[in-house]
């Protein structure tokens, strides 16, 4: 399956999108990335007049491409009728993400067991810092 391929199952469109490509799959994780557009709405009232990214769009970001785009290429044969849901996740945030920024998504497996995938999961900014950090389970039936 190709990093294209992952992506087109993938059970999200725009504007709820977070996975802009692929760079790197296999059995113990996957790296992708996102930009997030400085126009989108949700900037013009968090926070007002200083604009961040929310937490909760960077853990969106993290799981589709952290546990969402890792499971649909373990699994192999997703298709449209795959479910794929959020089951926890712990996320300990460190930098903001502005408006227009590029981050790198890079998660590794740590277990894969009756529908249920765990991964670590960071996100990178274009410095290479660290902004987010934890652990995202997801259920995929």
């Amino acid at each position: 399956m190709t990093l294209e391929e992952i992506r087109s199952k993938l059970p999200y469109t725009k504007p709820f999108l977070f996975v802009d490509g692929l760079t790197r799959v296999d059995e113990n994780g996957v790296e992708g990335f996102y930009t997030f557009n400085k126009n989108a709405e949700f900037y013009k009232g968090h926070f007002k007049d200083n604009p961040i990214t929310p937490g909760v769009l960077l853990t969106e970001c993290m799981a589709q491409i952290g546990v969402v785009c890792l499971g649909i290429f373990l699994l192999g044969n997703a298709t449209d009728q795959t479910k794929i849901a959020l089951s926890n996740q712990h996320i300990d945030f460190l930098k903001a993400v502005m408006p227009g920024e590029k981050v790198q998504v890079v998660s590794e497996k740590v277990y894969f067991r009756f529908g249920k995938l765990k991964c670590k999961v960071r996100m990178l900014n274009e410095a290479n810092e660290t902004v987010a950090l934890g652990e995202i389970s997801g259920m995929i039936v």
